[in-house]
């Protein structure tokens, strides 16, 4: 084991584990110049608005464009049309986690890793987060580091390979490989990447802006009892009932979908999908993408793309980046930037002493499906015409003591500025219905972790919370 893997594996005692990691952590922002510049379009470097469409994109062809979409969206509370600028990124990067065994401790190999949107610069990354113009070098910049690991004949041995969604009200349906690959070879050191045990990550979930997106989703799709050390037997010598069903919920049900007796899931796996399925079905959305200048409820100044009435959740804007460890050292792009920080929230209780997630079939504009399972409360919310949002005073009135998980945690950014989300896992009261509304339903953690094998099913802020209750236990 190399000097920096035992540094950081905790052999010495938490305590040890977490100072080496702080040390490298300030070295990595003491060792790199890094500049993010807010900039005029007009100086955007290759990158110009299409005469006939106005369409914001790359002389190259690649990367990403801003393009309108138009939807059409009916509800019990009216038929609403509205238009938008989104995110057009057809291509499907690499989301890969590097996987290796030290001394039988399973290690993931994540990077310090600057993205020009991270509202502090560095955070903590999978081992390659690269759009295919990256890594097929567009850029005409350096390969991508430890890319031989995921694609060709050195490839490891694949624990998770799946395409999942990413946020649909700002990206036209993109999506991303989110793999996991384990090798037993050597693997060649480099100073902006460090391995860490599944239980160091957990902690680090808990500090405010370190673990990305791009980690945490690829976290959530790990097959927990397998590779993450949950051991669902340690319930029954567990104090505190909430962890105890925690520990429970990763199981249930078994593999007989009809699983019964003291600890079993409220429904089966083809109810769940069932009912998946129905809430899709009755969701008329229709969507589509329309050239930018037919957006006509937003302006274009020299600075900004902005909502005109105000009532925008978001802007675009240009900055212009300079970063001297990336592929790279200097570009300019454009930016999606919210204008307010979002929320993200779990209700949870145990039911059948097994612990349940209350989650919410909830279209969203830019998914491919346009019906994904969220998180019981997600603002910005996806409802129009004032409706109320269910649940919102559940969460943003929760008493501080059922408060189990609660961090504020950056959006991707490579193409959001300073997206910031408030995730919190919030345990419900006893007298909290089983009976809830029918966009509603109550989840497993193994059946969530089930559904994962499969794209499409869970959105990513649903994701970021499960990989957050992974560090609960």
């Amino acid at each position: 084991m190399s000097p920096l893997a035992t540094s950081v594996a905790g052999q010495n005692g938490a305590d040890a584990a977490a100072v080496a990691f702080d040390a490298w952590w300030a070295q990595r922002h003491k060792a790199n110049k890094f500049e993010v510049t807010p900039i005029p379009f007009a100086t955007l470097d290759d990158w110009k608005f299409d005469p006939a469409s106005g369409n914001l994109g790359h002389i190259s062809g690649r990367f990403f464009t801003i393009e309108g979409i138009q939807v059409a969206a009916e509800s019990p509370h009216g038929v609403f049309d509205w238009r938008q600028p989104i995110i057009h990124q057809p291509e499907i990067g690499i989301l890969g986690i590097l996987a290796k065994r030290f001394d039988g401790v399973l290690h993931f190999l994540m990077q310090a890793k600057m993205e020009p949107g991270n509202i502090n610069t560095l955070q903590v990354s999978p081992t390659i987060q690269a759009t295919r113009s990256n890594y097929t070098r567009v850029h005409r910049g350096r390969n991508t580091r430890y890319l031989e690991f995921f694609r060709g004949p050195q490839r490891g041995r694949v624990i998770v390979d799946v395409l999942q969604s990413e946020q649909g009200s700002w990206f036209w349906r993109k999506h991303n490989r989110n793999i996991v690959v384990e090798v037993d070879c050597d693997v060649p050191e480099h100073e902006d990447f460090i391995w860490l045990t599944p239980h160091q990550i957990g902690q680090l979930l808990r500090v405010d802006n370190l673990v990305n997106m791009d980690a945490r989703t690829v976290l959530s799709c790990i097959p927990a009892l397998s590779y993450l050390g949950v051991d669902e037997d340690a319930a029954d010598t567990v104090d505190d009932p909430f962890t105890a069903a925690l520990l429970r919920s990763h199981r249930a049900p078994a593999q007989d979908d009809h699983a019964t007796g003291p600890a079993h899931a409220l429904h089966t796996r083809t109810e769940l999908l069932s009912w998946f399925t129905e809430m899709k079905t009755r969701h008329e959305w229709r969507t589509r993408l329309i050239p930018l200048n037919q957006v006509d409820s937003w302006s274009c100044t020299d600075d900004e793309i902005v909502s005109k009435d105000g009532r925008g959740t978001f802007r675009i804007i240009g900055a212009r980046v300079a970063a001297a460890n990336r592929e790279v050292s200097s570009w300019t792009q454009p930016l999606l930037a919210p204008c307010e920080q979002g929320l993200a929230a779990f209700l949870a209780r145990p039911i059948n002493g097994v612990l349940h997630l209350l989650v919410k079939a909830q279209p969203e504009p830019g998914l491919l499906d346009t019906v994904e399972l969220t998180p019981t409360v997600q603002m910005p919310a996806a409802e129009f015409g004032g409706a109320p949002v269910p649940f919102l005073d559940e969460v943003t009135k929760a008493d501080p003591a059922r408060v189990r998980f609660d961090s504020v945690l950056s959006e991707e950014g490579g193409r959001f500025h300073h997206a910031e989300t408030r995730y919190q896992i919030i345990e419900a009261p006893q007298d909290f219905p089983v009976e809830v509304p029918e966009a509603f339903c109550w989840m497993t953690v193994g059946q969530l972790t089930e559904l994962l094998r499969h794209g499409h099913y869970l959105n990513v802020e649903a994701r970021s919370l499960l990989a957050c209750l992974h560090s609960l236990r």
